[in-house]
Protein backbone atom coordinates (compact mmCIF):
# COMPACT_ATOMS: atom_id res chain seq x y z
CA UNK A 1 0.00 0.00 0.00
CA UNK A 2 0.95 3.50 -1.04
CA UNK A 3 0.37 6.41 1.30
CA UNK A 4 1.77 9.90 0.99
CA UNK A 5 1.02 12.55 3.73
CA UNK A 6 0.65 16.02 2.82
CA UNK A 7 1.05 18.97 4.78
CA UNK A 8 1.43 22.38 4.71
CA UNK A 9 0.97 25.67 6.64
CA UNK A 10 -0.14 29.25 4.91
CA UNK A 11 0.23 32.29 6.57
CA UNK A 12 -2.99 35.04 5.85
CA UNK A 13 -2.21 38.23 6.69
CA UNK A 14 -4.50 41.56 5.94
CA UNK A 15 -4.62 45.12 7.95
CA UNK A 16 -7.60 46.65 9.16
CA UNK A 17 -7.57 50.35 9.13
CA UNK A 18 -9.34 52.98 11.05
CA UNK A 19 -9.44 56.50 9.82
CA UNK A 20 -11.16 59.29 7.76
CA UNK A 21 -12.21 60.58 4.55
CA UNK A 22 -10.48 57.55 2.56
CA UNK A 23 -11.22 59.20 -0.74
CA UNK A 24 -9.44 62.95 0.20
CA UNK A 25 -6.46 62.87 -2.39
CA UNK A 26 -4.90 63.56 0.10
CA UNK A 27 -5.25 60.13 2.02
CA UNK A 28 -2.64 57.72 1.35
CA UNK A 29 -4.32 54.90 2.62
CA UNK A 30 -5.31 53.53 -0.17
CA UNK A 31 -2.45 54.07 -1.80
CA UNK A 32 -0.54 51.60 0.93
CA UNK A 33 -3.03 49.17 0.45
CA UNK A 34 -2.54 48.77 -3.00
CA UNK A 35 1.52 49.19 -2.28
CA UNK A 36 0.81 45.71 -0.98
CA UNK A 37 0.83 43.89 -4.14
CA UNK A 38 3.73 46.32 -5.77
CA UNK A 39 4.18 49.75 -6.49
CA UNK A 40 2.38 49.84 -10.20
CA UNK A 41 -0.89 51.11 -11.48
CA UNK A 42 -3.49 48.31 -10.24
CA UNK A 43 -6.68 47.57 -11.96
CA UNK A 44 -9.52 48.52 -9.59
CA UNK A 45 -13.61 47.38 -9.89
CA UNK A 46 -15.89 49.58 -7.45
CA UNK A 47 -18.43 47.94 -6.17
CA UNK A 48 -21.11 49.95 -4.12
CA UNK A 49 -23.93 49.37 -1.77
CA UNK A 50 -26.95 51.35 -2.79
CA UNK A 51 -28.19 51.81 0.22
CA UNK A 52 -24.25 54.25 0.84
CA UNK A 53 -24.91 55.65 -2.31
CA UNK A 54 -28.15 57.38 -1.41
CA UNK A 55 -26.50 58.65 1.96
CA UNK A 56 -23.38 59.56 0.35
CA UNK A 57 -24.72 60.97 -3.21
CA UNK A 58 -20.99 62.66 -4.45
CA UNK A 59 -19.02 59.28 -3.35
CA UNK A 60 -18.51 57.71 -7.23
CA UNK A 61 -17.35 61.05 -8.15
CA UNK A 62 -14.91 61.56 -5.11
CA UNK A 63 -13.62 58.23 -6.15
CA UNK A 64 -12.60 59.53 -9.32
CA UNK A 65 -11.29 62.04 -8.24
CA UNK A 66 -9.18 60.46 -6.39
CA UNK A 67 -7.84 57.81 -9.02
CA UNK A 68 -7.47 61.04 -11.18
CA UNK A 69 -4.93 62.44 -8.92
CA UNK A 70 -3.24 59.05 -8.12
CA UNK A 71 -3.55 58.06 -12.23
CA UNK A 72 0.22 56.32 -11.80
CA UNK A 73 -1.40 53.71 -8.94
CA UNK A 74 -4.71 53.66 -9.67
CA UNK A 75 -7.27 52.32 -12.72
CA UNK A 76 -11.00 52.73 -11.75
CA UNK A 77 -12.80 50.30 -13.89
CA UNK A 78 -16.05 51.68 -14.53
CA UNK A 79 -18.76 51.77 -14.04
CA UNK A 80 -18.90 50.58 -10.37
CA UNK A 81 -21.46 47.31 -9.94
CA UNK A 82 -24.15 48.34 -7.91
CA UNK A 83 -25.38 46.62 -5.30
CA UNK A 84 -29.01 46.20 -3.63
CA UNK A 85 -28.51 47.02 0.03
CA UNK A 86 -29.84 44.57 2.71
CA UNK A 87 -30.25 40.80 3.03
CA UNK A 88 -31.83 40.82 -0.31
CA UNK A 89 -28.91 40.93 -2.17
CA UNK A 90 -27.58 37.42 -0.53
CA UNK A 91 -31.47 36.08 -1.26
CA UNK A 92 -31.48 36.71 -4.44
CA UNK A 93 -28.00 37.46 -5.50
CA UNK A 94 -28.31 38.62 -8.75
CA UNK A 95 -25.13 40.82 -8.39
CA UNK A 96 -22.84 38.42 -8.01
CA UNK A 97 -23.62 36.70 -11.50
CA UNK A 98 -23.40 40.26 -12.59
CA UNK A 99 -19.79 40.64 -10.72
CA UNK A 100 -18.97 36.94 -12.83
CA UNK A 101 -20.35 38.81 -15.90
CA UNK A 102 -17.64 41.78 -15.59
CA UNK A 103 -14.79 39.83 -14.32
CA UNK A 104 -15.09 38.43 -18.12
CA UNK A 105 -16.32 41.65 -20.13
CA UNK A 106 -13.79 43.94 -18.17
CA UNK A 107 -11.32 41.47 -18.02
CA UNK A 108 -10.31 41.52 -14.19
CA UNK A 109 -8.21 38.58 -13.36
CA UNK A 110 -6.89 37.43 -9.82
CA UNK A 111 -4.04 40.62 -9.77
CA UNK A 112 -6.96 43.20 -10.06
CA UNK A 113 -9.28 44.29 -7.25
CA UNK A 114 -12.76 44.25 -5.90
CA UNK A 115 -13.28 47.33 -3.46
CA UNK A 116 -16.19 46.64 -2.01
CA UNK A 117 -18.27 49.49 -0.34
CA UNK A 118 -21.78 48.89 2.07
CA UNK A 119 -22.79 46.80 4.95
CA UNK A 120 -22.45 43.40 6.33
CA UNK A 121 -25.09 41.88 3.92
CA UNK A 122 -22.85 42.90 0.69
CA UNK A 123 -19.30 42.51 1.99
CA UNK A 124 -20.78 38.83 2.84
CA UNK A 125 -22.49 38.47 -0.88
CA UNK A 126 -19.55 40.00 -2.79
CA UNK A 127 -16.83 38.65 -0.77
CA UNK A 128 -18.08 35.28 -1.68
CA UNK A 129 -18.15 36.01 -5.18
CA UNK A 130 -14.73 37.74 -5.28
CA UNK A 131 -13.68 34.67 -3.58
CA UNK A 132 -15.06 32.24 -6.09
CA UNK A 133 -14.30 34.34 -9.33
CA UNK A 134 -11.07 32.92 -10.86
CA UNK A 135 -10.77 30.94 -7.63
CA UNK A 136 -10.00 34.59 -5.78
CA UNK A 137 -9.63 38.17 -6.30
CA UNK A 138 -8.01 40.37 -4.47
CA UNK A 139 -10.65 41.54 -1.70
CA UNK A 140 -10.23 45.66 -0.57
CA UNK A 141 -13.67 45.49 1.78
CA UNK A 142 -14.71 49.37 2.71
CA UNK A 143 -17.77 48.47 5.87
CA UNK A 144 -20.01 51.50 5.80
CA UNK A 145 -22.29 50.04 8.86
CA UNK A 146 -20.99 49.73 12.76
CA UNK A 147 -22.48 46.27 12.39
CA UNK A 148 -19.67 45.87 9.53
CA UNK A 149 -16.92 47.48 10.69
CA UNK A 150 -16.73 46.06 14.35
CA UNK A 151 -17.86 42.49 13.19
CA UNK A 152 -19.13 41.56 9.75
CA UNK A 153 -16.22 43.24 7.85
CA UNK A 154 -12.88 41.97 9.17
CA UNK A 155 -13.61 38.51 9.40
CA UNK A 156 -12.52 35.74 6.86
CA UNK A 157 -16.34 34.76 6.16
CA UNK A 158 -18.33 35.36 2.66
CA UNK A 159 -21.63 34.01 2.22
CA UNK A 160 -25.06 34.27 0.84
CA UNK A 161 -28.24 32.50 2.14
CA UNK A 162 -29.77 29.73 -0.11
CA UNK A 163 -33.45 27.98 0.37
CA UNK A 164 -33.89 29.97 3.32
CA UNK A 165 -30.79 29.22 5.04
CA UNK A 166 -28.56 32.07 6.12
CA UNK A 167 -25.01 31.62 4.87
CA UNK A 168 -25.62 28.32 3.70
CA UNK A 169 -23.54 28.87 0.61
CA UNK A 170 -20.03 30.53 1.10
CA UNK A 171 -16.25 30.23 1.60
CA UNK A 172 -13.77 31.48 4.41
CA UNK A 173 -10.96 33.52 2.38
CA UNK A 174 -9.13 36.58 3.86
CA UNK A 175 -9.80 39.86 2.32
CA UNK A 176 -6.69 42.10 1.08
CA UNK A 177 -7.62 44.49 3.50
CA UNK A 178 -10.29 46.12 4.96
CA UNK A 179 -10.54 50.02 5.32
CA UNK A 180 -12.99 51.30 8.39
CA UNK A 181 -13.98 54.99 7.18
CA UNK A 182 -15.80 56.58 10.12
CA UNK A 183 -17.39 59.27 7.46
CA UNK A 184 -19.08 56.52 5.83
CA UNK A 185 -20.97 55.87 8.97
CA UNK A 186 -22.43 59.79 8.83
CA UNK A 187 -25.62 58.78 6.75
CA UNK A 188 -26.62 55.65 9.02
CA UNK A 189 -29.87 55.68 10.31
CA UNK A 190 -30.28 55.48 14.47
CA UNK A 191 -31.60 52.04 13.92
CA UNK A 192 -28.69 50.35 11.62
CA UNK A 193 -26.07 52.57 13.83
CA UNK A 194 -27.32 50.96 17.13
CA UNK A 195 -27.13 47.08 15.61
CA UNK A 196 -23.71 47.02 15.76
CA UNK A 197 -23.24 47.50 19.60
CA UNK A 198 -25.03 44.51 19.70
CA UNK A 199 -22.00 42.45 18.31
CA UNK A 200 -20.00 44.44 21.01
CA UNK A 201 -22.03 44.09 23.67
CA UNK A 202 -21.63 39.71 22.81
CA UNK A 203 -17.49 40.16 22.56
CA UNK A 204 -17.23 41.77 25.76
CA UNK A 205 -19.54 39.30 27.50
CA UNK A 206 -17.45 36.53 26.36
CA UNK A 207 -14.08 37.85 25.60
CA UNK A 208 -13.49 40.79 28.03
CA UNK A 209 -15.14 42.19 31.52
CA UNK A 210 -13.71 45.46 31.19
CA UNK A 211 -14.94 46.50 28.17
CA UNK A 212 -18.28 45.01 29.06
CA UNK A 213 -18.22 47.58 31.99
CA UNK A 214 -16.86 50.40 30.01
CA UNK A 215 -19.80 49.58 27.74
CA UNK A 216 -22.37 49.49 30.45
CA UNK A 217 -21.14 52.87 32.31
CA UNK A 218 -21.14 54.07 28.21
CA UNK A 219 -24.43 53.25 27.60
CA UNK A 220 -26.39 55.99 27.25
CA UNK A 221 -23.40 57.88 25.01
CA UNK A 222 -23.67 54.92 22.83
CA UNK A 223 -27.48 55.07 22.57
CA UNK A 224 -26.83 58.68 21.64
CA UNK A 225 -24.18 57.47 19.22
CA UNK A 226 -22.16 60.15 20.52
CA UNK A 227 -19.07 59.75 18.18
CA UNK A 228 -15.84 59.22 20.33
CA UNK A 229 -17.90 56.44 22.12
CA UNK A 230 -18.82 54.89 19.10
CA UNK A 231 -15.48 54.79 17.60
CA UNK A 232 -14.02 53.33 20.57
CA UNK A 233 -16.72 50.71 20.64
CA UNK A 234 -16.12 49.88 16.93
CA UNK A 235 -12.33 49.75 17.31
CA UNK A 236 -12.80 47.28 20.64
CA UNK A 237 -14.98 45.59 19.20
CA UNK A 238 -13.01 44.90 15.93
CA UNK A 239 -9.59 44.44 17.83
CA UNK A 240 -10.99 41.69 20.14
CA UNK A 241 -13.02 39.80 17.14
CA UNK A 242 -9.57 39.91 15.17
CA UNK A 243 -7.55 38.58 17.90
CA UNK A 244 -10.40 35.67 18.27
CA UNK A 245 -9.56 35.11 14.66
CA UNK A 246 -6.18 34.91 15.44
CA UNK A 247 -5.38 32.64 18.01
CA UNK A 248 -8.40 30.76 18.55
CA UNK A 249 -7.10 27.88 16.72
CA UNK A 250 -10.24 27.28 14.37
CA UNK A 251 -10.00 30.24 12.27
CA UNK A 252 -12.40 28.51 9.54
CA UNK A 253 -14.27 27.02 11.60
CA UNK A 254 -13.45 23.67 11.32
CA UNK A 255 -14.47 22.23 14.12
CA UNK A 256 -18.04 22.47 16.53
CA UNK A 257 -17.09 25.72 18.96
CA UNK A 258 -18.26 28.74 17.89
CA UNK A 259 -17.74 31.21 20.90
CA UNK A 260 -18.47 34.25 19.10
CA UNK A 261 -21.63 32.90 18.10
CA UNK A 262 -22.84 33.78 21.76
CA UNK A 263 -26.60 34.75 21.34
CA UNK A 264 -26.52 33.98 17.73
CA UNK A 265 -28.56 30.38 17.57
CA UNK A 266 -31.93 31.67 18.21
CA UNK A 267 -30.98 35.02 16.87
CA UNK A 268 -30.61 33.72 13.06
CA UNK A 269 -33.84 31.78 13.15
CA UNK A 270 -35.45 34.66 14.08
CA UNK A 271 -34.16 36.70 11.27
CA UNK A 272 -35.24 34.09 9.10
CA UNK A 273 -39.20 33.94 10.94
CA UNK A 274 -39.15 37.73 10.65
CA UNK A 275 -38.61 37.77 6.89
CA UNK A 276 -35.56 39.99 7.83
CA UNK A 277 -37.38 42.70 9.17
CA UNK A 278 -35.86 41.87 12.69
CA UNK A 279 -31.99 43.43 11.71
CA UNK A 280 -29.30 40.64 12.84
CA UNK A 281 -27.95 42.86 15.64
CA UNK A 282 -31.85 42.99 16.60
CA UNK A 283 -31.91 39.73 16.83
CA UNK A 284 -28.68 39.55 18.28
CA UNK A 285 -29.29 41.60 21.31
CA UNK A 286 -32.45 39.74 21.95
CA UNK A 287 -30.35 35.99 21.73
CA UNK A 288 -28.38 37.54 24.50
CA UNK A 289 -30.34 38.34 26.84
CA UNK A 290 -32.44 35.03 26.43
CA UNK A 291 -29.13 33.02 26.66
CA UNK A 292 -27.99 35.55 29.70
CA UNK A 293 -31.49 34.73 31.08
CA UNK A 294 -30.28 30.95 31.11
CA UNK A 295 -27.32 31.12 32.06
CA UNK A 296 -28.74 32.59 35.60
CA UNK A 297 -31.29 30.25 35.61
CA UNK A 298 -28.44 27.73 35.24
CA UNK A 299 -26.62 29.28 38.26
CA UNK A 300 -23.24 30.52 36.16
CA UNK A 301 -23.90 34.38 36.28
CA UNK A 302 -25.53 35.94 39.25
CA UNK A 303 -28.29 38.92 39.56
CA UNK A 304 -26.08 41.93 39.44
CA UNK A 305 -24.21 40.04 36.04
CA UNK A 306 -27.62 39.74 34.29
CA UNK A 307 -29.12 43.29 35.14
CA UNK A 308 -25.96 45.25 34.16
CA UNK A 309 -26.60 43.15 30.49
CA UNK A 310 -30.33 43.89 30.67
CA UNK A 311 -29.58 47.59 31.41
CA UNK A 312 -26.37 48.20 28.83
CA UNK A 313 -28.90 46.32 25.80
CA UNK A 314 -31.90 48.63 26.72
CA UNK A 315 -29.72 51.56 27.67
CA UNK A 316 -28.10 51.66 24.26
CA UNK A 317 -31.67 51.47 23.00
CA UNK A 318 -32.52 47.98 22.18
CA UNK A 319 -36.01 46.15 22.39
CA UNK A 320 -35.67 42.49 23.93
CA UNK A 321 -39.07 41.67 22.87
CA UNK A 322 -40.74 40.64 19.25
CA UNK A 323 -43.10 38.52 18.00
CA UNK A 324 -40.61 36.46 16.33
CA UNK A 325 -39.31 35.20 19.59
CA UNK A 326 -42.59 34.14 20.52
CA UNK A 327 -42.71 32.23 17.28
CA UNK A 328 -39.34 30.28 18.06
CA UNK A 329 -39.27 26.89 17.94
CA UNK A 330 -36.52 26.18 20.25
CA UNK A 331 -36.01 22.64 19.77
CA UNK A 332 -35.91 23.23 15.90
CA UNK A 333 -33.46 26.27 16.10
CA UNK A 334 -30.95 24.18 18.34
CA UNK A 335 -31.26 21.57 16.07
CA UNK A 336 -30.59 23.47 12.83
CA UNK A 337 -27.48 25.20 14.80
CA UNK A 338 -26.46 21.68 15.58
CA UNK A 339 -26.84 21.12 11.55
CA UNK A 340 -24.97 24.17 10.76
CA UNK A 341 -21.99 23.24 13.05
CA UNK A 342 -21.63 20.17 11.32
CA UNK A 343 -21.07 18.42 14.91
CA UNK A 344 -22.07 17.85 17.95
CA UNK A 345 -24.29 20.98 19.20
CA UNK A 346 -22.07 23.46 20.64
CA UNK A 347 -23.79 26.63 22.37
CA UNK A 348 -22.02 29.20 24.38
CA UNK A 349 -23.14 30.25 27.79
CA UNK A 350 -21.39 32.96 30.20
CA UNK A 351 -20.01 32.15 33.78
CA UNK A 352 -19.41 35.93 34.54
CA UNK A 353 -18.95 39.26 32.60
CA UNK A 354 -15.88 38.60 30.31
CA UNK A 355 -15.75 34.64 30.57
CA UNK A 356 -17.69 32.05 28.83
CA UNK A 357 -18.19 28.04 28.17
CA UNK A 358 -18.88 25.70 25.83
CA UNK A 359 -22.13 23.30 26.90
CA UNK A 360 -23.99 20.39 24.40
CA UNK A 361 -26.72 20.23 26.45
CA UNK A 362 -29.50 22.92 27.01
CA UNK A 363 -32.30 21.93 29.25
CA UNK A 364 -35.73 22.41 26.95
CA UNK A 365 -37.83 23.39 29.96
CA UNK A 366 -35.37 26.18 31.48
CA UNK A 367 -34.75 27.75 27.93
CA UNK A 368 -38.89 27.52 27.13
CA UNK A 369 -38.85 29.59 30.79
CA UNK A 370 -36.69 31.87 30.25
CA UNK A 371 -38.13 32.72 26.50
CA UNK A 372 -41.57 33.40 28.57
CA UNK A 373 -39.71 35.62 30.96
CA UNK A 374 -38.20 38.08 28.47
CA UNK A 375 -41.59 37.81 26.24
CA UNK A 376 -43.44 39.02 29.85
CA UNK A 377 -40.31 41.16 30.98
CA UNK A 378 -39.69 39.75 34.44
CA UNK A 379 -36.44 39.72 35.29
CA UNK A 380 -34.62 38.64 38.49
CA UNK A 381 -34.53 41.16 41.08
Amino acid sequence: MWQIHQAFTMTHEFPVYFNRYTFNPESDILLKVLAFAGKKRHRVLPVIDDQVLKGHPDLVERMRAYAEAHADRIELIEPPLMVRGGEICKNDPVEVDEFYRRTQTDRIDRHSFALVIGGGAVIDAMGYAAATAHRGIRLIRMPTTVLAQNDAGIGVKNAINYRGRKNYLGTFAAPYAVINDYDLLSSLSARDSRCGIAEAVKVALIRDGEFFHWLHEARHRLGEFEPKAMEHMIARCAELHLNHIRTSGDPFEQGSARPLDFGHWGAHRMEELSNSELRHGEAVAIGIALDSLYSHAMGTIDTHTLLAIRDTLEGVGFTLRHPALEALDIDAALQGFREHLGGELCITLLISAGEAEEVDHIDLDTMHQCRQQLLENQWPS
